[in-house]
């Protein structure tokens, strides 16, 4: 049976995974922090505040795997300031407390373009970022880079929404793939790591383990 943390659950990947993480038999306890309460789920403690720092720092219990879901644009935090704490900055404290609590498992949603020396800011954050939880050294780093996302949100993202047609028909890695994939990939290798250190996972591969497939 698993302890789990998990940050980003009122996220559209989030969102799924906490529903699929309350369904598991495997998973005995979540841990959910948000800025705001969630509603009433059975089996997860909700600790919340204004600042997601303060909430995190409410768990205390043993964890053994961590899922951080966190994730924004620059347009929708509203400063470059605010997208680094949030993509950056609460991405490594979530793995930090985790580590704390004795986590072995790390599995994180970054991007497609993760690049620390990319020249485009939202890709370079989310290189620096994968670069600072690789520097942790964590027994088993689960990485996972999908394309655009589909699913409901309550807000749709300008660029989303430009450009998700095109998407649909790329082929491989760039093809979109729906966020309920994504999380159901992430619980799965959580739950059985594919191999130590430290594993990328792009949006093809994830297809195949959302079907079972790997």
């Amino acid at each position: 049976m698993s302890q789990v943390l998990i940050t980003g659950a009122t996220g559209l990947v989030g969102g799924y995974l906490l529903r699929m993480l309350i369904q598991e038999r495997k998973v005995n306890y979540i841990a959910a922090p948000t800025r705001r309460p969630l509603a009433a789920m059975p089996g997860v403690f909700n600790p919340h505040a204004p600042k997601l720092s303060d909430a995190l720092a409410q768990v205390c219990d043993p964890i053994d795997i961590v899922f951080c879901c966190l994730g924004t644009t620059r347009r929708e935090a509203g400063s470059k300031a605010a997208f680094v704490h949030a993509d950056y900055a609460l991405v490594v404290d979530t793995a930090l407390r985790a580590k704390k609590l004795g986590a072995k498992h790390l599995v994180v949603v970054s991007s497609m373009g993760a690049n620390a020396s990319s020249p485009f800011f939202y890709n370079k954050v989310k290189g620096k970022m994968e670069a600072a939880l690789i520097a942790q050294k964590w027994e088993h780093l689960t990485i996972v880079r999908p394309s655009m996302l589909l699913g409901h949100r309550d807000k749709r993202r300008f660029n989303e929404s430009i450009f998700a047609p095109l998407f649909r028909i790329l082929p491989g890695n760039w093809k979109s793939i729906h966020a309920r994939d994504v999380a159901r990939a992430m619980l799965k290798e959580a739950l059985s790591p594919s191999q130590e250190g430290v594993n990328i996972i792009l949006s093809a591969k994830l297809r195949e383990l959302a079907r079972g497939e790997a």
